[in-house]
Protein backbone atom coordinates (compact mmCIF):
# COMPACT_ATOMS: atom_id res chain seq x y z
CA UNK A 1 0.00 0.00 0.00
CA UNK A 2 2.72 2.33 0.73
CA UNK A 3 4.46 2.03 -2.94
CA UNK A 4 0.81 2.42 -4.14
CA UNK A 5 0.31 5.66 -1.92
CA UNK A 6 4.01 6.66 -2.88
CA UNK A 7 2.84 6.19 -6.76
CA UNK A 8 -0.20 8.49 -6.56
CA UNK A 9 1.16 10.93 -4.33
CA UNK A 10 5.15 11.64 -6.98
CA UNK A 11 2.28 11.38 -9.87
CA UNK A 12 0.03 14.03 -8.54
CA UNK A 13 2.82 16.08 -8.01
CA UNK A 14 4.36 15.61 -11.26
CA UNK A 15 1.06 16.78 -12.50
CA UNK A 16 1.03 19.75 -10.80
CA UNK A 17 4.40 20.62 -11.85
CA UNK A 18 3.48 20.27 -15.51
CA UNK A 19 0.48 22.30 -14.87
CA UNK A 20 2.64 24.93 -12.96
CA UNK A 21 4.91 24.77 -16.24
CA UNK A 22 2.40 25.69 -18.44
CA UNK A 23 0.80 28.49 -16.58
CA UNK A 24 4.31 29.75 -16.49
CA UNK A 25 4.06 29.53 -20.62
CA UNK A 26 0.62 31.09 -19.98
CA UNK A 27 2.31 34.17 -17.85
CA UNK A 28 4.63 34.81 -20.96
CA UNK A 29 1.95 35.21 -23.37
CA UNK A 30 -0.55 37.08 -21.28
CA UNK A 31 2.34 39.52 -20.79
CA UNK A 32 3.27 39.99 -23.69
CA UNK A 33 -0.67 41.07 -24.81
CA UNK A 34 0.03 43.65 -21.81
CA UNK A 35 -3.55 43.33 -19.76
CA UNK A 36 -2.54 44.15 -16.32
CA UNK A 37 -4.84 44.40 -13.59
CA UNK A 38 -3.12 47.61 -12.07
CA UNK A 39 -4.83 47.58 -8.76
CA UNK A 40 -4.63 44.52 -8.07
CA UNK A 41 -0.90 44.34 -8.78
CA UNK A 42 -0.14 47.45 -6.85
CA UNK A 43 -2.21 45.40 -3.99
CA UNK A 44 0.08 42.19 -4.37
CA UNK A 45 3.39 44.46 -4.16
CA UNK A 46 2.06 46.16 -0.68
CA UNK A 47 1.61 42.32 0.35
CA UNK A 48 4.67 40.60 -0.89
CA UNK A 49 6.79 43.80 -0.12
CA UNK A 50 6.45 46.19 2.62
CA UNK A 51 4.47 43.44 4.07
CA UNK A 52 7.27 41.24 4.24
CA UNK A 53 9.95 43.97 4.96
CA UNK A 54 10.44 43.16 8.71
CA UNK A 55 11.00 39.66 8.65
CA UNK A 56 13.08 40.02 6.06
CA UNK A 57 15.18 42.22 8.08
CA UNK A 58 15.44 40.65 11.35
CA UNK A 59 16.37 36.88 9.94
CA UNK A 60 19.61 39.30 7.45
CA UNK A 61 20.85 40.42 10.86
CA UNK A 62 20.65 37.90 12.40
CA UNK A 63 22.50 36.06 9.53
CA UNK A 64 25.20 38.32 9.06
CA UNK A 65 25.92 38.44 12.94
CA UNK A 66 26.11 34.78 12.99
CA UNK A 67 28.56 34.48 9.54
CA UNK A 68 30.38 36.88 11.40
CA UNK A 69 30.89 35.31 14.21
CA UNK A 70 31.52 32.03 12.72
CA UNK A 71 34.21 33.41 10.24
CA UNK A 72 35.83 36.63 11.71
CA UNK A 73 37.34 34.33 14.46
CA UNK A 74 39.25 32.27 12.71
CA UNK A 75 40.53 34.61 9.88
CA UNK A 76 41.71 36.99 12.84
CA UNK A 77 43.66 34.27 14.38
CA UNK A 78 45.11 33.71 10.89
CA UNK A 79 45.87 37.34 10.61
CA UNK A 80 43.60 37.99 7.76
CA UNK A 81 41.04 40.18 9.62
CA UNK A 82 40.69 42.33 6.84
CA UNK A 83 38.91 39.60 4.49
CA UNK A 84 36.09 39.42 7.28
CA UNK A 85 33.83 42.46 5.74
CA UNK A 86 34.07 41.51 2.08
CA UNK A 87 33.81 37.34 2.97
CA UNK A 88 30.49 38.50 4.51
CA UNK A 89 29.67 40.61 1.43
CA UNK A 90 30.57 38.43 -1.03
CA UNK A 91 28.33 35.21 0.28
CA UNK A 92 25.28 37.07 0.89
CA UNK A 93 25.53 38.98 -2.59
CA UNK A 94 25.86 35.67 -4.60
CA UNK A 95 23.88 33.28 -2.64
CA UNK A 96 22.91 34.30 1.10
CA UNK A 97 20.87 36.85 -0.10
CA UNK A 98 18.85 36.20 -2.82
CA UNK A 99 18.71 32.90 -1.08
CA UNK A 100 17.70 33.48 2.46
CA UNK A 101 15.29 36.11 0.74
CA UNK A 102 13.84 33.68 -1.15
CA UNK A 103 12.92 31.34 1.34
CA UNK A 104 11.23 33.61 3.71
CA UNK A 105 9.22 34.88 1.30
CA UNK A 106 8.47 31.54 -0.10
CA UNK A 107 7.83 30.80 3.16
CA UNK A 108 4.88 33.78 3.87
CA UNK A 109 3.72 35.07 0.93
CA UNK A 110 3.99 32.13 -1.49
CA UNK A 111 2.09 30.03 1.41
CA UNK A 112 -0.40 32.93 1.13
CA UNK A 113 -1.12 32.81 -2.54
CA UNK A 114 -1.80 29.12 -2.42
CA UNK A 115 -4.13 29.22 0.04
CA UNK A 116 -5.90 32.14 -0.88
CA UNK A 117 -6.23 31.02 -5.38
CA UNK A 118 -6.72 27.40 -3.38
CA UNK A 119 -9.87 28.78 -1.10
CA UNK A 120 -11.17 30.63 -3.77
CA UNK A 121 -11.02 27.27 -6.36
CA UNK A 122 -13.03 25.32 -3.69
CA UNK A 123 -15.51 27.67 -3.33
CA UNK A 124 -15.82 27.69 -7.11
CA UNK A 125 -15.38 32.10 -7.20
CA UNK A 126 -12.61 30.76 -10.41
CA UNK A 127 -15.84 29.81 -11.97
CA UNK A 128 -17.26 32.70 -11.01
CA UNK A 129 -14.64 34.73 -12.77
CA UNK A 130 -15.18 32.51 -16.51
CA UNK A 131 -18.66 33.43 -15.68
CA UNK A 132 -17.73 37.34 -15.71
CA UNK A 133 -15.45 36.59 -18.51
CA UNK A 134 -12.47 37.51 -16.32
CA UNK A 135 -9.50 35.33 -17.12
CA UNK A 136 -7.77 34.24 -13.70
CA UNK A 137 -4.63 34.58 -15.04
CA UNK A 138 -5.05 37.87 -15.70
CA UNK A 139 -6.41 38.65 -12.90
CA UNK A 140 -4.88 36.46 -10.23
CA UNK A 141 -1.68 35.59 -11.61
CA UNK A 142 -0.05 38.14 -13.46
CA UNK A 143 -0.36 40.86 -11.01
CA UNK A 144 0.91 38.22 -8.16
CA UNK A 145 4.14 37.13 -10.58
CA UNK A 146 4.76 40.75 -11.10
CA UNK A 147 4.39 41.68 -7.51
CA UNK A 148 7.21 39.31 -6.82
CA UNK A 149 9.52 39.71 -9.76
CA UNK A 150 9.50 43.39 -8.86
CA UNK A 151 9.97 43.29 -5.05
CA UNK A 152 12.16 40.40 -4.50
CA UNK A 153 15.39 42.38 -5.80
CA UNK A 154 14.14 45.32 -3.85
CA UNK A 155 14.18 42.46 -0.64
CA UNK A 156 17.21 41.40 -1.26
CA UNK A 157 19.29 44.66 -1.88
CA UNK A 158 17.83 45.51 1.64
CA UNK A 159 18.67 42.25 3.20
CA UNK A 160 22.19 42.85 2.43
CA UNK A 161 22.19 45.94 3.70
CA UNK A 162 20.64 44.74 6.73
CA UNK A 163 23.14 41.46 7.08
CA UNK A 164 26.42 43.91 6.39
CA UNK A 165 25.49 46.24 9.09
CA UNK A 166 24.62 43.52 11.41
CA UNK A 167 28.32 41.39 10.86
CA UNK A 168 29.78 45.24 11.18
CA UNK A 169 28.42 45.21 14.42
CA UNK A 170 29.92 42.34 15.72
CA UNK A 171 33.13 42.73 13.94
CA UNK A 172 33.78 46.06 15.54
CA UNK A 173 32.44 45.35 19.09
CA UNK A 174 33.60 41.79 19.35
CA UNK A 175 36.77 41.26 17.32
CA UNK A 176 38.10 44.89 17.65
CA UNK A 177 38.08 45.14 13.74
CA UNK A 178 38.19 48.40 12.68
CA UNK A 179 35.11 50.07 10.85
CA UNK A 180 37.00 51.09 8.41
CA UNK A 181 38.88 48.31 7.38
CA UNK A 182 35.83 46.39 7.58
CA UNK A 183 34.09 49.12 4.84
CA UNK A 184 37.21 48.38 2.81
CA UNK A 185 37.24 45.25 2.61
CA UNK A 186 33.38 45.29 1.49
CA UNK A 187 34.34 47.31 -1.24
CA UNK A 188 37.38 45.65 -2.06
CA UNK A 189 35.29 42.22 -2.65
CA UNK A 190 32.41 43.53 -4.09
CA UNK A 191 32.18 43.91 -7.60
CA UNK A 192 28.97 45.42 -9.78
CA UNK A 193 28.71 41.77 -11.39
CA UNK A 194 28.11 40.40 -8.15
CA UNK A 195 25.59 42.81 -7.17
CA UNK A 196 23.79 42.07 -10.49
CA UNK A 197 24.02 38.43 -10.31
CA UNK A 198 22.66 38.63 -7.00
CA UNK A 199 19.37 40.54 -7.92
CA UNK A 200 18.90 38.50 -11.30
CA UNK A 201 18.86 35.63 -9.51
CA UNK A 202 16.25 37.12 -6.96
CA UNK A 203 13.63 38.07 -9.94
CA UNK A 204 14.05 34.57 -10.71
CA UNK A 205 13.36 32.86 -7.43
CA UNK A 206 10.21 35.70 -7.21
CA UNK A 207 9.04 34.54 -10.51
CA UNK A 208 8.97 30.84 -9.04
CA UNK A 209 7.08 31.11 -6.28
CA UNK A 210 4.34 33.17 -7.38
CA UNK A 211 4.00 30.72 -10.19
CA UNK A 212 4.54 27.39 -8.21
CA UNK A 213 2.11 29.58 -5.71
CA UNK A 214 -0.58 30.62 -7.61
CA UNK A 215 -0.30 26.97 -9.66
CA UNK A 216 -0.82 24.85 -6.67
CA UNK A 217 -4.24 27.12 -5.37
CA UNK A 218 -6.01 26.75 -9.07
CA UNK A 219 -5.21 22.98 -9.23
CA UNK A 220 -6.42 22.40 -5.24
CA UNK A 221 -8.87 19.87 -5.13
CA UNK A 222 -11.05 18.37 -2.13
CA UNK A 223 -12.18 21.53 0.31
CA UNK A 224 -10.53 22.83 3.08
CA UNK A 225 -8.41 19.55 3.69
CA UNK A 226 -6.93 20.14 0.00
CA UNK A 227 -6.37 24.29 0.35
CA UNK A 228 -4.11 22.70 3.30
CA UNK A 229 -2.40 20.18 1.08
CA UNK A 230 -1.93 22.86 -1.48
CA UNK A 231 -0.56 25.41 0.81
CA UNK A 232 2.14 22.58 2.26
CA UNK A 233 3.32 21.12 -1.10
CA UNK A 234 3.20 25.08 -2.89
CA UNK A 235 5.89 25.81 0.01
CA UNK A 236 7.98 22.69 -0.20
CA UNK A 237 7.85 22.49 -4.13
CA UNK A 238 8.97 26.50 -3.92
CA UNK A 239 11.98 25.59 -1.94
CA UNK A 240 13.34 22.58 -3.37
CA UNK A 241 12.85 25.08 -6.57
CA UNK A 242 14.92 27.66 -5.43
CA UNK A 243 17.72 25.41 -4.24
CA UNK A 244 17.77 23.88 -7.97
CA UNK A 245 17.80 26.85 -9.49
CA UNK A 246 20.27 28.40 -7.53
CA UNK A 247 22.49 25.54 -8.10
CA UNK A 248 22.02 25.97 -12.14
CA UNK A 249 22.20 30.08 -11.88
CA UNK A 250 25.47 30.17 -9.91
CA UNK A 251 27.52 26.84 -12.16
CA UNK A 252 26.11 29.74 -15.23
CA UNK A 253 27.10 32.95 -13.74
CA UNK A 254 30.08 32.22 -11.38
CA UNK A 255 31.99 28.89 -12.80
CA UNK A 256 35.97 29.76 -13.85
CA UNK A 257 35.18 33.28 -13.08
CA UNK A 258 37.55 34.23 -9.54
CA UNK A 259 39.60 37.43 -8.59
CA UNK A 260 37.78 38.43 -5.45
CA UNK A 261 39.54 36.48 -2.62
CA UNK A 262 43.32 37.92 -4.63
CA UNK A 263 41.83 41.54 -4.20
CA UNK A 264 41.11 41.08 -0.85
CA UNK A 265 44.70 39.93 -0.45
Amino acid sequence: MSKITFRLTFGSWGQRMLAATYLAGQVVVHLLRGKIYRRNTIEQMAIVGPQSLLIVLLTASFVGMVFTIQVARELVAFGTANMVGGMLALTLTRELGPVLTAVVVAGRVGSAFAAEIGTMKVTEQIDALYILKTDPVDYLVIPRVIACGVMMPILTLLCLVAAIVGGLVIAVNLYDIPRSIYIDSVHSFLTIWDLCSGLTKSVIFGVLIAVIGTSWGLTTTGGAKGVGKSTTTAVVTSLISIFIFNFFLSWGMFQGLGGAMKQGL
